[in-house]
């Protein structure tokens, strides 16, 4: 079966499963839709669909199921730069940066992050 990319709603779905770990189709719906935005009835058959489509699995819980993401939110991420990107993750920062005004506070993070993924390649290039 070749990989499936999520749909705008089958990814809303997946960043609740995410966040809240595996959840019945009223647990997500509950999070999802807290002023009814969708039915229901809705969320059940996206889920179905999602299941069917290899995006999540469910397990029983009595008479309820229970769905959990297939894949992290970081394996989506790759994929999404794979795709868009063609794995180019300088570009996809650039583009990322051009596109959103990140605060002082966001960019600061931000050269943590590189500092310590640095340092962290550092390590490993020293042990071979």
């Amino acid at each position: 079966m070749s990989e499936r990319i999520p749909s705008g709603r089958e990814l809303e779905i997946l960043k609740v499963l995410w966040d809240a770990g595996p959840a019945s189709v009223r647990e997500v719906h509950e999070r999802m839709c807290p002023d009814g935005e969708l039915a229901f009835n809705t969320v059940q058959t996206l889920l179905r669909i999602m299941d069917e489509k290899g995006l999540v699995t469910h397990a029983r819980r009595g008479r309820t199921f229970v769905y959990k993401p297939r894949h992290t939110r970081e394996r989506e991420m790759s994929r999404l730069l794979d795709k868009v990107f063609d794995g180019a993750l300088d570009q996809f920062v650039v583009s990322l940066l051009r596109t959103k005004h990140a605060s002082a506070g966001e960019l600061k993070q931000l050269e943590r992050i590189i500092a310590d993924a640095r340092r962290k390649q550092g390590d490993r290039t020293r042990r071979t």
